[in-house]
């Protein structure tokens, strides 16, 4: 299992949580999530995304979680990242995967948890990711609700390449058994992030992940 990613979050109310959570992980974390929230979509509000910034090195992933992400679309493209996602529930998100077409940036969705998969067939073609949410909008938390395991299957068979990851609730308790659904990126808040020590509990992650058994 050791194709799954451990991608520790930072969900950031003001500019100096925003710092303080990406000094906590940026030594040791290859691949990082971002979450952004406008307040409308998600009931909390993020620093803005041009406020946004990290060092060299890091896979940077967005997670937007806005009402109308099309009106960031200029924000995003030129702080190129790695992936963005958007939410299947979102106003125009369609146009706003059209747009970013040939940006040079990959392009993702996320399901709340009670989305069927059937919402995003159209849009599934247009897809690098797909973000399975387990959470609660715009804070850490959240449990798992293995129940929606039952999404990776479907997506499996139409688009056994995709990238899918999850987010919500991941611990030490249940990361094995998300890799074993066939979960590719887990997308870590609050293990991580409130840990005395976040970068041995990064790597207690990979351990079980890693093992054999």
């Amino acid at each position: 299992m050791s194709q799954s990613v451990i991608c520790p979050t930072v969900t950031a109310q003001t500019t100096t949580e925003f710092r303080q959570q990406m000094e906590r992980i940026h030594a040791f974390a290859p691949r990082i999530h971002l979450d952004f929230m406008d307040g409308i979509f998600a009931p909390t509000t993020s620093i803005p995304l041009s406020k946004a910034w990290w060092q060299p090195g890091p896979i940077i992933d967005l997670h937007v979680m806005y009402k109308n992400p099309l009106e960031e679309l200029e924000t995003i493209v030129k702080m190129q990242p790695h992936l963005v996602i958007i939410h299947a529930e979102a106003e125009h998100a369609k146009e706003f995967l059209s747009e970013l077409d040939g940006m040079g940036i990959k392009r993702g969705l996320a399901l709340l948890q009670d989305t069927p998969v059937n919402v995003i067939a159209s849009l599934l073609p247009m897809l690098d990711h797909v973000l399975l949410f387990s959470g609660n909008l715009g804070h850490f938390g959240g449990t798992v609700d293995l129940g929606i395991l039952r999404k990776v299957n479907i997506l499996r068979k139409t688009f056994p390449h995709i990238e899918i990851g999850w987010d919500g609730g991941i611990n030490d308790q249940n990361v094995r058994v998300l890799a074993e659904g066939g979960i590719d990126v887990m997308n870590v808040g609050g293990y991580i992030q409130k840990s005395d020590e976040p970068e041995e509990a990064y790597a207690k992650l990979k351990t079980i992940l890693n093992s054999e058994g």
